[in-house]
């Protein structure tokens, strides 16, 4: 929303700069890695239509459930043989909707869920997929079926020189030992790519510590470790310092 409000139009930037919490690296170590780093996300919803029955009378319906089980089966044929095996995508069914009675087959099955890739290329890909497989499988068992897939994150890539440069900041605090330049690849999305995509820069990760609380983000038992506030807040300082600093001469 704030790229698209035109964020960098008034307030031109030659660099930006990211952070997020990692939990399970340790407290005082910091993690980045140039090129593709996030992987793009995506939501889909695929609302199936069969012709609801008597449950003691199947062959009078088409059972939108077993359309979606099939379904579901045969998405998790995109990954392991449409997707290039040096590639990496994830396609995930987190949600089925259908029915409200014991007996009485259904007129309707909703499914939905996320896709994951690190190239856009994938993503479209991916997308393509699950329309066709799922339009494919419901009209050869009598139903119909919609795919509704979007792309709401593209991946987030991260520029080699900023990359650079505030690793080398960070290595200065912690050591070089504690600076991981070749992190992880992370299948989770992030906005920041966004400003990503319109200003050079990169998103670096904080250690958060793997003790008590260090189950992983967006999970009830999560807990933020204050005791990393002071470390990002010199990291940030710094990487002002010197920017400006090497900007002056």
């Amino acid at each position: 929303a704030m790229v698209k409000d035109g964020l960098f139009d008034k307030f031109p930037c030659e660099q930006i700069f990211g952070m997020h919490n990692r939990p399970k690296l340790d407290v005082g170590k910091f993690a980045i890695r140039s090129g593709p780093q996030m992987a793009g996300g995506g939501l889909f919803d695929i609302h199936i239509t069969g012709k609801g029955a008597h449950g003691a009378r199947p062959e009078t319906g088409i059972d939108p459930v077993i359309i979606a089980t099939q379904i579901i089966s045969a998405l998790q044929s995109v990954v392991s043989r449409n997707v290039a095996p040096l590639d990496s995508a994830v396609i995930s069914v987190t949600q089925m909707h259908s029915g409200d009675a014991y007996n009485v087959i259904p007129q309707e099955a909703v499914l939905r869920g996320t896709i994951r890739a690190f190239r856009k290329e994938t993503m479209a890909l991916v997308k393509e997929r699950i329309e066709t497989i799922s339009s494919g499988i419901a009209r050869t068992l009598g139903g119909t079926a919609k795919a509704d897939v979007r792309v709401v994150f593209p991946p987030l890539v991260n520029d080699r020189d900023a990359v650079k440069f505030i690793a080398d900041v960070a290595a200065e605090i912690v050591g070089a030992e504690n600076m991981n330049r070749e992190g992880p690849y992370v299948m989770a999305s992030e906005d920041f790519s966004y400003m990503l995509e319109k200003v050079p820069g990169a998103f670096i990760n904080i250690g958060n510590g793997g003790g008590e609380g260090g189950c992983e983000v967006h999970n009830p038992s999560y807990d933020f470790n204050d005791d990393i506030i002071t470390l990002g807040a010199t990291l940030w300082s710094r990487v002002v310092e010197k920017k400006l600093a090497k900007d002056a001469r």
